[in-house]
């Protein structure tokens, strides 16, 4: 290790001093009584060498990181060059003390890429622990898996599947170790797939006649959410409209392992609309439809352990509660468009409140930052009322201090993943979207843009099958299969295959072909039957329209008629009879 620093040490000092004094240094080090034998100083000199025209300008970050790294061992080495004018400061000292100051500019939102994962509401999203897949779930029933790393610049999803048949998907998650999902869909059994969506248990439904929700051992109505334990791997929590809060074990699906019942101020049940794990794990949290937020102790399902009875208003859904990475802070997103924050040891008044944050969906999400400073959610927006955005307030103050317009319609899910730095977002209109920075960012959206899309080849399937029959009749036996481009080349010579089909005539027909109408009587007449515009519409008008030729030159009718009634009697126009002097039994029944 010694050697090595003294061999970096040696590197930077080759690359501030000119290439005179370097070499004066190198000489005097050799001539000197230095601990490194010939041989092996000239081995670093070639080492330091090569490592200078591998490199190339991205050494001069490193050297600079590891001179500052290094800084503290070595105060006594001369600075070598000119000397720094009166009141120098280190540029990037400056940078990271104004990035430190301004928290907006942590923010990873200079680029984008849109996922289209449908038409409809995406209502989940999930990122496993080391970011590299992004789950999503809509209303259209379908969930979608994106592998950043597989990924071209096309952002097509690997595999899609619908695993709770005809239900909206309510939320996805990733287990802690990332090798299961937990889906909450609009039925009442959750489900858990592993990586690659292959179902690995469903849980039991409940008996709906037992009114006691204790002695069911499952769900009796649908999941409203559901999440994963941060610390043990095979536990999570579901709530539901049956009034309860289970927790499961994946390893055992045929009962829940606790149950939680949140009650209301008279003591009546009241539906829990979301629900969460502190950070550690010891505590479960959920809210209610009477605008409450209720916490236990995980062990102890009888009792809240805190308990918030007017946190929003009575009858609106709780959409969302996250604790911050600290763990000290709730932060809950109410149906009420209030965003709210509260420190659980003094659960009476929240810490700070922002209002007018529309939320039209029983799902709309806050979350953290990763280094715990800011707070985001998302808006709702109707059908051509603007634009849906994602808010960034400050923690302390709870001043707004960014905002991004994502797009023409409502931002229901935002996840800001601790790992990658990046921002993914879910809409109304069946988009997720994934913000990032490229270089405050990590991985994630930065590995798939840079590939470029895969040209498909078509011409493979145009080819028919071939089949090998070695032993056939020479008349019997298939010609040995070309490549797909000579076969191409070769149909092109073929003056059958390469023929365009001849365009439809138009007129009377030319060249041998008859036209559209052709020149048949048959078709002559169809043509003027459609052309025909007389109206039938009353047939005795119709035939005394000839009344006056027949008489004039009579030829079917009247010769027949000539000797018993030379003059023609026609049948008088009646009145249309009024029903009102018939009998009643006469009377036509309307």
């Amino acid at each position: 290790e010694a050697r090595e620093r003294e061999q970096e040490d040696r590197a930077e000092k080759e690359l501030k001093s000119p290439r005179a004094d370097s070499s004066a240094s190198a000489s005097s080090a050799t001539g000197a009584g230095s601990s490194l034998k010939p041989r092996d100083t000239a081995c670093s000199e070639s080492e330091d060498s090569s490592d200078e025209e591998l490199t190339g300008p991205s050494t001069l970050p490193q050297t600079s990181v590891q001179s500052s790294a290094g800084g503290d061992d070595d105060d006594d080495d001369e600075f070598i060059g000119p000397p720094l004018p009166p009141g120098f400061k280190d540029s990037d000292d400056d940078d990271t003390e104004e990035e430190d100051d301004n928290p907006v500019k942590k923010i990873p939102d200079s680029h984008e890429i849109t996922l289209q994962h449908g038409t409809k509401t995406v209502s989940a999203l999930g990122l496993d622990p080391s970011g590299a897949r992004l789950i999503t779930g809509g209303y259209d029933y379908d969930v979608k898996f994106w592998d950043f790393a597989g990924m071209d610049a096309s952002l097509q999803a690997f595999r899609s599947l619908q695993p709770c048949e005809c239900h909206q998907i309510k939320s996805l998650q990733y287990s802690s170790t990332g090798d299961v999902i937990l889906v909450v869909s609009g039925n009442s059994q959750a489900k858990v797939l592993d990586r690659d969506g292959f179902p690995v248990m469903e849980c039991i439904k409940g008996d709906q006649y037992i009114v006691d929700m204790t002695n069911t051992k499952g769900h009796t109505a649908m999941l409203n959410s559901g999440c994963w334990h941060p610390k043990i791997k095979e536990e999570f929590l579901t709530c539901s409209n049956d009034g309860t809060v289970r927790t499961w074990d994946v390893n055992n699906e045929k009962k829940h392992k606790s149950v939680f019942k949140p009650r209301s101020v008279q003591g009546k049940r009241v539906i829990p609309t979301t629900c969460t794990y502190s950070r550690d794990g010891k505590l479960i949290a959920a809210g209610c439809q009477d605008g409450s937020i209720q916490i236990w102790d995980r062990n102890m399902s009888v009792h809240t352990k805190f308990h918030c009875r007017q946190a929003h208003a009575a009858g609106t859904d709780t959409s969302c509660l996250t604790f911050s990475y600290d763990g000290t802070v709730l932060a809950s997103r109410g149906g009420d468009d209030t965003l709210k924050i509260w420190d659980i040891r003094q659960f009476k008044k929240p810490l700070h409140s922002a209002e007018r944050l529309s939320s039209f969906f029983p799902m709309t999400d806050c979350c953290f930052s990763p280094d715990d400073k800011i707070l985001v959610t998302g808006t709702s927006v109707k059908k051509g009322g603007g634009s849906g955005k994602l808010f960034f307030f400050d923690r302390e103050t709870f001043q707004k201090l960014y905002e991004i317009e994502v797009t023409d319609a409502s931002v229901v899910r935002c996840l800001w993943h601790p790992k990658l730095n990046q921002i993914m977002v879910g809409t109304g209109n069946g988009l997720a979207k994934v913000y990032y920075d490229p270089v405050k960012s990590q991985r994630g959206a930065k590995l798939c843009v840079v590939k470029t899309k895969r040209k498909e080849r078509q011409a493979e399937t145009l080819t028919q099958d071939y089949i090998i029959t070695p032993h056939a009749l020479p008349m019997f036996r298939e010609p040995r299969q070309r490549s797909t481009r000579k076969q191409l080349e070769k149909d092109r010579l073929d003056p059958m295959k390469s023929h365009k089909p001849e365009p439809p005539v138009a007129g009377p027909g030319r060249g041998g072909r008859v036209g559209t109408h052709g020149g048949t009587l048959s078709s002559y007449i169809v043509k003027n039957i459609a052309l025909d515009k007389t109206d039938d519409s009353n047939p005795r008008e119709a035939i005394l329209r000839h009344a006056k030729e027949a008489e004039e030159n009579p030829y079917w009718v009247a010769p027949a008629y000539a000797k018993t009634q030379p003059k023609t009697v026609f049948a008088d126009v009646e009145p249309e009879d009024d029903e009102t002097d018939k009998p009643e039994w006469k009377k036509r029944k309307i």
